[in-house]
């Protein structure tokens, strides 16, 4: 699957901490600025679902 995250970028790293405990990150996009929010970036992330989850 693959998700886009938006915020910045303290909201980013949190997310990836979160989602790395549910979900293998198989591939991570480098943070881009976001056009219409000076502070804020998006984050494109491939997971798949973890054995046992």
């Amino acid at each position: 699957m693959r998700i886009r995250l938006e915020g910045n970028r303290a909201e980013l790293t949190l997310s990836m901490i979160h989602l790395r405990q549910i979900f293998t990150v198989t591939s991570m996009s480098r943070a881009f600025p976001d056009r219409n929010r000076a502070r804020n970036y998006r984050l494109y992330v491939t997971i798949t679902p973890r054995k046992g989850h």
